[in-house]
């Protein structure tokens, strides 16, 4: 048996396909919005590791689960339910902590890194 290495490079270019997908239909605010993910990590307990984009529309969302999010590209707006909006780009990191519940809009084509613990 190989062992697994155990470093791993968040590179979509050696990653392989990416999984197709778009928010519930109930959740779209606005637009058609897509979504393509390359799931790169897969770990015991919950953990989750990869890159996501989305093409632009607005849907809500509720977290309850923990993300750490590195916005690579694009524009979106993030605005948790009566509270304040937050517009991210390339370069912004930011955390989603269980209980978060608002909407994501993407204004441009937005690709991020993230990091999932359910």
């Amino acid at each position: 048996m190989t062992a697994r290495p155990l470093f791993l490079s968040i590179n979509v270019n050696s990653a392989g396909a990416a999984e197709e997908g778009a928010p519930p239909a109930d959740r779209i605010l606005e637009g058609n919005p897509t979504f393509r993910t390359w799931n790169m990590e897969e770990a015991e307990g919950g953990l989750y590791a990869g890159v996501w984009e989305a093409t632009p529309g607005k849907w809500r969302i509720e977290y309850d689960e923990w993300e750490f999010c590195h916005i690579l590209s694009g524009v979106s707006v993030i605005a948790e339910a009566g509270g304040a909006a937050v517009t991210v780009r390339a370069g912004d990191s930011f955390a989603l902590r269980p209980g978060f519940k608002g909407t994501w809009e993407v204004i441009e084509t937005t690709r991020k890194e993230y990091v999932i613990r359910v």
